[in-house]
């Protein structure tokens, strides 16, 4: 592979990791269809890596906020404010951090096969325009409880299966709990900064474990092309989600399932 290469799978996964589409889905698919060979576990990491950069920037201020707040609560409880977002993304990682413990090798063999991305993409897609429609979406941030924790930490559990969308799935738990679409997908964007670092640290241990080699200057072109196009994915959708809906995201996705399955049927 070529920088180019690495530069647009920099670009997909930017814009595919928090439009509720799959990363991970078009990271496995693009090198297919493509025709370049596979780029390998530690380009991946890395691509995940400036999503994080990214999450990190655009929250910046929210997180300057929330941390201290959380501190506060170490050693006075009562003293929650904004630190109970963070006790709650703590709580929400925890069902997927053991799903991913247990299943890590079948996600990184058997479910990276088309037809099943296709399927998940095309199933978990009607699902989140069902939540969308049906979501009552009269909850904002400051009414979270523990139990959406709970809820939406379960729901990303199931983005193990490349298709479903990490994105896809909290928010498509979030609009089912009665959120409305800003909250839910500002939780689950702040959901994949404990997502991200927990799953990249895993994979590093993993990469480093069998001693493979890696281009610097590749590495260095995904994570700088994902970092963008990630923050830019943000920017757009927080914008424009109240007024476009999840039905254009949901269309891309039908669409990939159905090119998916005549591609590989």
């Amino acid at each position: 592979m070529d920088y180019s290469h690495f530069f647009i799978l920099g670009v997909v996964q930017g814009l595919t990791e928090f439009l509720p589409v799959s990363s991970s889905a078009h990271l496995i698919l693009l090198p297919r269809l493509a025709g370049w060979e596979d780029q390998g576990l530690v380009y991946d990491i890395f691509a995940h890596l400036g999503s994080l950069v990214a999450v990190l920037f655009y929250f910046r201020k929210d997180l300057a906020r929330i941390v201290p707040d959380w501190a506060a609560t170490l050693h006075r409880p009562s003293a929650a404010g904004d630190g109970r977002i963070c006790w709650y993304l703590m709580i929400a990682i925890f069902p997927s951090a053991v799903a991913g413990l247990l299943l890590y090798d079948t996600v990184a063999t058997v479910f990276r096969n088309p037809l099943l991305i296709a399927c998940t993409s095309i199933f978990f897609a009607l699902v989140l325009l069902l939540a969308d429609y049906t979501g009552k979406r009269s909850r904002q941030e400051h009414n979270l409880s523990l139990l959406d924790a709970v809820w939406i930490g379960m729901a990303q559990a199931l983005s193990l299966v490349p298709g479903t969308s990490r994105s896809g799935i909290t928010m498509t738990a979030g609009l089912f709990l009665g959120l409305d679409r800003h909250t839910a997908a500002r939780f689950s964007f702040l959901l994949a900064l404990p997502t991200i670092l927990l799953a990249g640290g895993y994979d590093i241990y993993k990469y480093l474990q069998a001693g493979s080699a890696a281009d610097p200057v590749a590495l260095s072109v995904i994570l700088i092309a994902s970092a963008a196009s990630s923050w830019c994915a943000i920017r757009f959708f927080l914008a424009l989600i109240e007024r476009t809906g999840m039905l254009p995201y949901v269309i891309y996705r039908l669409l990939l399932g159905g090119v998916l399955l005549y591609l590989y049927l």
